[in-house]
């Protein structure tokens, strides 16, 4: 079945934040009530691009993946939509440790195979898109330190759980991709 969409944006070979970054920009060049067609190969984008159109307000119509590519398609929403913003609470790479010391945990929002080949020892793998149904996985009572590899995925989790009522949680700064302290990897 072949989609119809009004504009096509190639974001192949692209880890996140590019496939956001790129749509971002891609957007501002479609009109009210076209469809975007984004191409990605990054399982991460998923997540990454319904939680971004929804924070927005654009409509993330869904996805289709066509021999190991995901269509992604979004419609733009009028120019009434929400302007974008960023959570507001944060916490840098150096804060996390002592925080998490203190009972807080360190939620890791990546995909499976990027917590597996590097993640902070003691944090728990929620990947972005299966945070909505695995919630009744974290305390509402605890500090979360939700973390990523750049900060933008992350910035979407912390939304997301603090919608769902959870009240203690930071995004961390700058993520995983400047990361200095020790790193646990699954089987090595």
């Amino acid at each position: 079945m072949q989609i119809k969409a009004d504009q096509q944006l190639d974001c192949k070979g692209l880890a996140c934040p590019m496939p956001i970054v790129k749509t971002k920009k891609a957007m501002n060049e479609v009109e009210d009530g076209q469809i975007l067609e984004i191409q990605a190969t990054d399982k991460g984008s998923i997540a990454d691009l319904k939680a971004w159109s929804e924070s927005v307000g654009h409509q993330y119509l869904g996805t289709i993946q066509e021999d190991g590519v995901l269509l992604h398609y979004i419609r733009k929403s009028s120019h009434d939509t929400g302007e974008e913003k960023t959570f507001e609470k944060t916490i840098t790479n150096d804060e996390v440790i002592d925080r998490v010391s203190k009972g807080g945990i360190i939620l890791d929002v990546r995909e499976e195979a990027e917590y597996a080949f590097g993640h902070i020892e003691g944090s728990k793998s929620i990947p972005m898109g299966e945070l909505e149904n695995r919630l009744d996985e974290l305390n509402k009572d605890r500090e979360i330190y939700v973390i990523c590899r750049t900060g933008t995925r992350s910035d979407l989790a912390a939304r997301k759980l603090s919608d769902k009522g959870f009240t203690k949680v930071y995004n961390v700064l700058p993520g995983m991709a400047s990361w200095q302290g020790k790193i646990s990897r699954i089987n090595g």
